[in-house]
């Protein structure tokens, strides 16, 4: 068959018939049926949404710096995408660390407090606050213990494991140990037809 056949609607005939096919057995009315199908079909397809592979979801062009990287190159690339964090690869493409705000915010000697958007401020000159970060790269602060998925993990491996370790995106790895791509909580979220603003890959 060329294509998957759709789901038919279920009528009031339909619900009626089932009822009396399972005879007393059952005290439900036509509604409260069709409410327990509703519900079953929901948990069903929850089911197999979570059951997909993470490559099925993930994000392809991943936006990644290498080690040598400036932090303020790093900082901008972060501010422009609308994201937290960009794993770090070397030339082979394999990932071997990862940068997010905090470390950049480190790097700064900023309050982990305020947001990439101060640290842009303030290496503009438009901030009171004083740092210094001539020379500091990546590789600098950049976290080296790096939790990462494979393309054939799925969606729910990838959903308990940013839980557990509470973190919002998981570089994503294929068969051959380099960076195929990046799942973000927005990615999981968008699984289930969940609207939600996305402006990056968070």
């Amino acid at each position: 068959m060329s294509e998957q056949m759709k789901e038919p609607e279920i009528s009031a005939a339909d619900l009626r018939a089932a009822l009396v096919e399972m005879g007393s057995y059952l005290d439900v009315t036509e509604e409260d049926l069709k409410n327990i199908y509703s519900i079953a079909l929901r948990h069903a397809r929850a089911r197999s949404e979570l059951s997909r592979k993470v490559s099925e979801i993930m994000t392809r062009e991943v936006i990644v710096v290498r080690p040598d990287t400036a932090v303020s190159e790093a900082a901008a690339l972060l501010a422009e995408h609308g994201i937290s964090g960009l794993p770090v690869t070397d030339d082979s493409g394999n990932v071997i660390g990862i940068i997010t705000e905090a470390d950049i915010l480190s790097c700064a000697g900023i309050e982990r407090r305020r947001t990439i958007m101060d640290f842009i401020k303030i290496i503009l000159g438009q901030h009171h606050t004083a740092v210094n970060i001539q020379g500091c790269m990546v590789k600098d602060v950049m976290t080296t213990h790096v939790i990462t998925v494979t393309t054939d993990a799925d969606v729910r491996q990838a959903a308990n494991l940013m839980a557990e370790k509470n973190i919002k995106r998981l570089p994503v790895l294929g068969s051959d140990n380099r960076l195929a791509g990046i799942v973000s909580r927005a990615d999981i979220v968008g699984v289930f037809g969940i609207s939600s603003q996305k402006n990056g890959k968070g």
